[in-house]
């Protein structure tokens, strides 16, 4: 998982806005933006559709992961798996994979410097390097605008800062990232944290310094995370009423048991509702954005973040899959 910092640490120069509006550029325009009903792509390039086609594994395990490649699922895009030199012919892919499945591209762009600030997804970019990858990134989707890609921008970024003491630098590579991946029909989310962590009044006031970048259609909760549906739901209506309408995505790729404050591979968890069944005035839609099935770090008995992890995938498939 993209890693959650403890209790969020206050910094000065971002000052709260109690109980008033934010002053943010207009959302992007709503021609062709995403909204209940929204179908994106389930990728053949998924670890999901890995293990289901390996000969390893118990039939429990296949069958889990089977089930698990079959739905749609954003697909995560991280320099050390899809580099500047490669990456567009991986979106380019994906692109023609959501043509063939009528759905629309969905990525999360997740490699920004001082990723996960050295917890379990550490990692990233050194700045000029992020700088070309994600102009990569932007050109290979401005190519395949026919497909309105959704873009997740860097997960955590935002909400982690405060604890990470590099708000400044991470407001900056942000501002940047979007004006990099900015194109008419791209529709791009940046991290909006998640209930349980910071106060609404200090992540609108991190959004808003982004968000006023232009280009910006909202922010992602819940991302990699576990809270009830109803919870982010109440937190992203909170959240848009200070950034003068910005829209939100909710994940809930794991979410189906609710959450407990644990973030780390918790015990009990099952896959939430599935992409494109909610949505109002506030939140477009929900996704799954985080690929259920993969670890969040080595915590409670987890392999790597990132890594395929069997058990874990028929854990949160109990009950639902056939």
């Amino acid at each position: 998982m993209v890693a959650v910092i403890g209790a969020a640490i206050v910094v000065a120069a971002i000052a709260a806005a109690v109980g008033v509006g934010l002053t943010a550029s207009a959302p992007k325009a709503a021609a062709g933006a995403p909204g209940k009903g929204t179908v994106i792509v389930a990728s053949d390039l998924s670890k999901a559709a890995d293990a289901a086609a390996s000969d390893s594994g118990s039939p429990a395990a296949r069958e889990a992961a089977a089930y698990l490649a079959e739905q749609p699922t954003a697909y995560w895009l991280l320099p050390e798996n899809d580099p500047a030199e490669s990456v567009g012919a991986t979106i380019a892919h994906l692109a023609q994979e959501a043509r063939a499945q009528s759905a629309r591209l969905a990525v999360v762009v997740y490699g920004l410097p001082g990723r996960d600030c050295g917890s379990h997804s550490a990692g990233g970019l050194a700045p000029d390097a992020y700088a070309d990858w994600t102009a990569a990134i932007g050109k290979a989707l401005g190519e395949v605008q026919d497909v309105e890609p959704l873009v997740i921008l860097e997960p955590d970024s935002l909400a982690a800062a405060p604890g990470c003491g590099n708000v400044d630098e991470r407001v900056a590579d942000l501002r940047a990232a979007v004006a990099a991946l900015e194109a008419e029909h791209t529709w791009i989310y940046l991290d909006g944290g998640h209930s349980n962590w910071l106060p609404v009044d200090e992540m609108a006031s991190l959004l808003s310094r982004v968000s006023d970048a232009g280009a910006v259609r909202g922010f992602a909760t819940n991302v990699s995370n576990y809270n009830d549906t109803d919870a982010e739901n109440a937190y992203a209506h909170a959240l848009a009423k200070r950034l003068d309408g910005m829209h939100a995505i909710i994940d809930t790729s794991r979410n189906g048991a609710g959450g407990d404050g644990e973030w780390c591979n918790p015990a009990g968890a099952r896959v939430g509702p599935a992409g494109g069944t909610l949505g109002d005035d506030v939140v477009d839609t929900n996704l799954w954005i985080k690929p259920p099935g993969e670890s969040d770090g080595e915590c409670n008995g987890g392999p790597p973040a990132g890594v395929w992890w069997p058990e874990r995938a028929i854990e949160l498939t109990r009950g639902v899959n056939p």
